[in-house]
């Protein structure tokens, strides 16, 4: 039979199932208000998750190594949910230090913490700790080429790994653990500072606008609205093509091209919110009074309106963080971001790529490009974590 007969008959049983088990859980209740109220669709995705649950089980259970074949997907799936179940620990052992040790402000802030929330606090200090001290953690340099090339992962030498590169060398020969280290520094540190220059700027034009209005409003919004019409990564691409010619006739880096061109397409993104959320603020009553008070711009943007857009400002700057963050990636994998040998994870991702068709027979060797990709990944789940808490508290909803 087909794949979709096989999906029809599962949806099926599943729909059976759940009517069943909505149906006994309110003869078994006396029509309890949980079971009573229960919408199918509820019951449903209740059965469902539990069929997941135990068809995952069975997949961790299986065996690795199929007719002296490694069975690649196993064992993927394997190191995947150690990896969370390893995370999820240690972001509540992290939340349970923090709500016992630090000053009275920071044990109530981890006090209404969520686990996930945790979770990302801790992968971010870990990242910027990382990214700080690569020169003192990794054991080689990012440029060094080493003896031996393509060393594979798992530091076992019947499988072709070496016990001096845990994760092993590229195609030249160099260590990828250490240039997964300084990757940290190179692509989240140029992301964080792109972040910041694109906040100033927009932020500051945003405020200006709301501010002054009139013509200078109408002059900003229309030359964003022209920025945004193009797509973001096309645009960038673009520019950095034309900067890459500019860098060798001027004798300047192309990753300062490569951070003005990012912060100047992402400020437009940034303008838009600032604008909003101060033509909000503009209209109270207390920026009436420090205009009445003479007090100038500076004051009126730094100390008025600032703080007061704060909030949703924060949380933009985690998501704009984000997408920084995987466009100098995507541009890297592309060839014109992060120039080698500084080590950077798109590039990183680009140059052992070829390795994934390895996977079926050796999945230490597959391992490679997923490292870097894996490490992009996480911190972005990571960021999107702490975002959508400080949302959730600047909303005033509660728990």
């Amino acid at each position: 039979m087909s794949w979709w007969i096989y999906l029809i008959l599962i949806l099926t049983t599943t729909g059976a199932v759940a009517w069943v088990f909505r149906f006994a859980g309110q003869q078994l209740t006396e029509n309890r208000p949980f079971y009573r109220d229960m919408p199918f669709v509820i019951a449903f995705g209740y059965v469902f998750g539990g069929v997941v649950l135990v068809g995952a089980m069975i997949y961790y259970l299986q065996s690795t190594d199929k007719n002296g074949v490694p069975a690649a997907g196993v064992i993927f799936f394997r190191w995947a949910v150690q990896g969370f179940v390893g995370f999820a620990i240690a972001a509540y052992l992290f939340r349970l230090f923090g709500r016992y040790v630090g000053t009275a402000g920071t044990r109530k802030l981890f006090g209404s913490m969520p686990l996930t929330a945790a979770f990302g606090v801790l992968v971010i200090i870990i990242y910027a700790a990382v990214s700080i001290f690569a020169g003192a953690i990794a054991p080689h340099g990012q440029e060094e080429i080493l003896a031996g090339s393509n060393i594979v992962p798992g530091g076992n030498p019947l499988l072709g790994g070496n016990p001096e590169f845990p994760l092993g060398t590229d195609q030249i020969g160099r260590d990828i653990y250490s240039r997964l280290i300084y990757g940290a520094q190179n692509t989240v540190g140029i992301a964080f500072a792109t972040t910041c220059l694109a906040f100033f700027v927009g932020g500051s034009l945003g405020f200006l606008a709301s501010i002054l209005g009139g013509w200078i409003d109408q002059l900003l919004s229309r030359a964003v609205d022209v920025l945004m019409a193009i797509p973001a990564l096309i645009f960038a691409l673009l520019l950095m093509t034309i900067a890459s010619v500019w860098s060798n006739q001027l004798g300047i880096d192309r990753t300062i091209f490569m951070i003005l061109i990012i912060a100047m397409i992402d400020s437009t993104r940034v303008y838009r919110l600032s604008r909003a959320v101060g033509q909000n603020i503009v209209v109270m009553d207390y920026i009436e009074a420090a205009k009445l008070r003479g007090e100038g711009m500076g004051y009126l943007i730094f100390k008025e309106i600032l703080p007061n857009a704060l909030a949703p400002l924060l949380a933009e700057f985690g998501l704009r963080f984000c997408f920084v963050f995987l466009t100098i990636a995507s541009l890297s994998f592309l060839g014109v971001g992060i120039q080698p040998p500084l080590a950077d994870w798109g590039t990183m991702v680009k140059d052992l790529s070829q390795f994934i068709n390895f996977a079926a027979f050796a999945p230490n060797v597959a391992t490679a490009p997923l490292l870097a990709a894996g490490a992009i990944a996480l911190l972005t789940v990571a960021v999107n974590f702490v975002v959508d808490w400080m949302l959730h508290k600047s909303s005033g909803l509660k728990d």
